[in-house]
């Protein structure tokens, strides 16, 4: 089992960037896959973003791609979220979250067994 805690929300204002980092504890974090979802105020939770065991791969929402970053330090046992011209829509609480094995579906939130508390991230027009 893994515990997972995410920092570095906080309020912004659009066009800003964020990095989100979520440290692992509790086993062997390069064994896990891992993912940012978020929830915005009345709505369901979406996947943002996942990266790999190695790092080598990663897959984005398209309401995402080309602004978010999904990274990981297997050293620090931390996976990192930086966010480029953050848009009020982005606002949300963005959760860390992880499974075993990269194989698989994994662009859904059930696709994952561990989850942080999540971290308020909120972008002002």
């Amino acid at each position: 089992q893994v515990q997972l805690v995410e920092s570095g929300g906080g309020l912004v204002q659009a066009g800003d960037s964020l990095r989100l980092s979520c440290a692992a504890s509790g086993h062997t974090f390069s064994s896990y896959r891992m993912a940012w979802v978020r929830q915005a105020p009345g709505k369901e939770r979406e996947f943002v973003a996942t990266i790999t065991r190695d790092g080598d791969n990663t897959d984005y929402a398209d309401s995402v791609k080309g602004r978010f970053t999904i990274s990981r330090d297997n050293a620090k046992n931390t996976v990192y979220l930086q966010m480029n011209s953050l848009q009020p829509d982005d606002t949300a609480v963005y959760y860390c979250a992880a499974r075993p094995g990269d194989n698989g579906w994994y662009s859904g939130t059930g696709a994952y067994n561990y989850w942080g508390q999540g971290t308020q991230v909120t972008v002002s027009s």
